[in-house]
């Protein structure tokens, strides 16, 4: 169970016997939900995806740190990991004179650990690739736009079993994407959206959302017509939530009865579970 759901059951203050008996209190709910247990397989795939995001991290914090010291000393460089490796080294070449031996080498160094860690990312992302391209249900959720391999294995890694979601609507809550209620005295008041659940599944869907905006512009397809009209009423970043929102939802139905994006759902198909 989640931690939230035991919360209400504690009487007084913390310690091992209270939340012992909140736990056993919490477990009897019949309307109780319960967090499905991951297979070793889950676990390796989303041991990956960790291992990579803190190096994605530490590359990050390492370039900021990189671009503001050397504008201590003058030199501007661009945003972006690979515009800003394209010109530290010829900015360091180019402005020698504001620069002291001592400066230069520090400047090199960094820069090699900031390969280091680039090549450490490739190495997990190929990894996360390979698997994309060969798991049968990855291959499925990548003819979703704005599905890639890191979103399809990451998805994988989360979701154990689809049927403790009754409807994409649930499992598009259970990631965040639905708008928090604060609802009292018969008046209903939604607010923005809960960001409940996996905030690493719900960054991926909302990043893979937004490359589905920038190519509905140039589509004429009834999704991409949908995703227009919305953009003119709504603004970028909604309509980028309202998508990823639609995008939960038909991932839900791929996990739960199989096929692929743009077929007709199958009356006599099998229901399969994520890792199946």
């Amino acid at each position: 169970m989640a931690p939230q759901f035991v919360q209400p059951y504690v009487k007084s203050n913390k310690n091992d016997m209270r939340d012992a008996e909140a736990i056993a209190a919490a477990v009897t709910r019949p309307s109780m939900r319960f967090v499905p247990v991951k297979d070793i397989a889950q676990q390796d795939i989303q041991a990956l995806h960790r291992v990579r995001e803190r190096l994605v991290t530490a590359r990050t914090a390492l370039v900021h740190e990189m671009r503001g010291l050397v504008a201590e000393y003058g030199i501007v460089l661009p945003q972006g990991v690979a515009k800003f490796r394209q010109a530290l080294v010829g900015a360091l070449e180019a402005e020698q004179t504001k620069l002291t031996s001592l400066g230069q080498e520090l400047f090199h160094k960094l820069f090699a650990e900031c390969g280091r860690l680039e090549e450490e990312v490739a190495y997990y992302q190929e990894k996360l690739e390979a698997l994309a391209h060969t798991h049968p249900v990855c291959q499925r959720l990548q003819t979703l736009p704005g599905i890639g391999p890191l979103t399809s294995t990451a998805l994988m890694a989360a979701v154990s079993e689809t049927h403790v979601f009754k409807n994409g609507r649930q499992f598009a809550a259970w990631v965040g994407l639905v708008p928090k209620q604060s609802s009292t005295g018969g008046q209903t008041r939604l607010w923005g959206i809960s960001k409940r659940g996996d905030s690493y599944i719900r960054t991926l869907r909302i990043h893979g959302a937004r490359a589905t905006l920038r190519w509905a512009r140039t589509k004429a397809e009834r999704r991409s017509q949908w995703i227009r009209g919305l953009l003119e009423r709504r603004g970028w970043n909604r309509t980028a939530v309202a998508v990823a929102n639609k995008n939960a939802r038909i991932v839900w139905a791929f996990l739960s009865r199989g096929g692929v994006y743009g077929e007709k759902a199958s009356e006599n198909r099998e229901p399969i579970r994520a890792m199946g």
